[in-house]
């Protein structure tokens, strides 16, 4: 069993949108052996469901959302997660300063697994307008193709 987190800021759009699109690619692809699991850096949302406008654009490629609650990073993430992956740089930094120096290896950037689409960080459509959130699951969706890629080839 590999476990992941994928973290954002407040594990409302960006996070949980990877959660659900990552499970669902799993499942679509026949891939077994592998829990997901999303988080914040922050508190601000602890318990809410995903932001309306995430759910909306997730739903409307066969990917439900609403079920998932925001929940902050915990110290025991670093351990019980084979990988934690951050959503932007900013989120990576964050967490390379709360993990301990012997997990720091469990932690990696999401659009790693996504070479060639023109950004390291996923943005954060929270505030913006328009297609920020189709533009979110876009890269959501070729990061999750690589990561899985990358586990098939641990996995073997």
């Amino acid at each position: 069993m590999v476990k992941v987190l994928f973290v954002c800021t407040g594990n409302i759009c960006r996070s949980p949108s990877a959660e659900g699109v990552f499970r669902a690619l799993l499942k679509a692809e026949g891939v077994t052996g592998v829990e997901t699991d999303s988080a914040g850096t922050h508190g601000y949302h602890i318990g809410e469901p995903p932001d309306p406008r995430s759910c909306q654009a997730a739903l409307a490629r066969g990917v439900d959302l609403r079920p998932l609650r925001a929940r902050q990073v915990e110290a025991r993430d670093f351990r019980d997660f084979d990988l934690v992956v951050a959503m932007d740089r900013g989120h990576l930094a964050h967490l390379e300063k709360l993990c301990p120096a012997a997990e720091r290896h469990r932690l990696a950037l999401f659009m790693t697994f996504a070479p060639g689409h023109g950004t390291r960080d996923v943005p954060d459509p929270y505030y913006g307008a328009g297609d920020g959130f189709e533009r979110v699951l876009d890269l959501i969706e070729a990061g999750s193709r690589g990561l899985i890629a990358h586990l098939r080839e641990r996995l073997g």
